[in-house]
């Protein structure tokens, strides 16, 4: 099979990007609680978990060994802003109804009042678990239909939100792009912070895309270039938050 020449170029600059992407990610600066300790003690400060359950990681159709890994960097930050004086924990949660419309893109997941739809224990157990508040959703936006914006429109001393969870090109995109441009189309300085090592995406290679006749779906590359968006759009990603 040739190549065009067009087909060449486009390949050519395709790679280019990808290893300024490699090395954009490869300097990624960490955070410390530290930096976060003034707000978070006044109550500035939120962390967003999104479909932390185990639908997602621990059984079900789209259970996902990439995001299943990414539980000890979630439970460390959820340690780490408890320490820091963090009390609002909010998790937006897959509870679908048993006919979601989202079912025509993706195979029937974390159906509400199943074992799917429950927290993963690893955050179930943790001691202060009694202060979170779950936002149950039906659609990859944890805002659409949930109350969320109501709960955002009254939070305009709100300094800092941090995002961990999945699917960071579906719904963590859909968390952070939200709350940046509410914060932006209001005038307020609220920091959205994405760690990189506490979110994560699915993968299905190209060709098991193609057995199955779907859509294939590149882990590494869509995790990558949408840390990189996000960016662009002025969310402050970061290899993590130390202790």
């Amino acid at each position: 099979m040739t190549t065009s020449p067009l087909s060449a170029q486009f390949l050519a600059q395709a790679d280019l990007f990808l290893r300024a992407l490699h090395d954009w990610e490869q300097q990624l600066a960490s955070l410390s609680w530290q930096n976060l300790a003034g707000p978070a003690r006044d109550g500035q400060v939120v962390v967003f978990s999104v479909d932390m359950i185990n639908g997602f990681c621990h059984e079900g159709a789209l259970s996902s060994p990439r995001v299943k890994g990414i539980i000890p960097a979630v439970v460390d930050v959820f340690e780490g802003a408890y320490e820091a004086g963090v009390r609002q924990f909010i998790l937006a949660q897959d509870a679908h109804t048993p006919d979601a419309t989202e079912f025509a893109q993706f195979p029937p997941h974390c159906i509400r009042e199943t074992s799917e739809a429950d927290n993963i224990p690893e955050l179930a157990r943790l001691p202060f678990a009694d202060l979170y508040t779950t936002v149950q959703k039906n659609s990859l936006s944890g805002f659409h239909g949930t109350g969320l914006d109501s709960w955002l429109e009254e939070q305009r001393d709100l300094q800092a939100a941090i995002i961990v969870g999945d699917c960071t090109d579906l719904c963590i995109y859909q968390m952070a792009m939200h709350l940046k441009l509410h914060a932006n189309a209001h005038n307020l300085p609220l920091r959205v912070i994405v760690p990189a090592n506490a979110v994560q995406t699915y993968d299905t290679p190209v060709a098991a895309a193609q057995q199955l006749g779907i859509l294939p779906h590149d882990g590494d590359v869509l995790n990558l270039i949408f840390l990189y968006h996000m960016a662009l759009n002025g969310i402050e990603v970061v290899r993590n938050i130390q202790r």
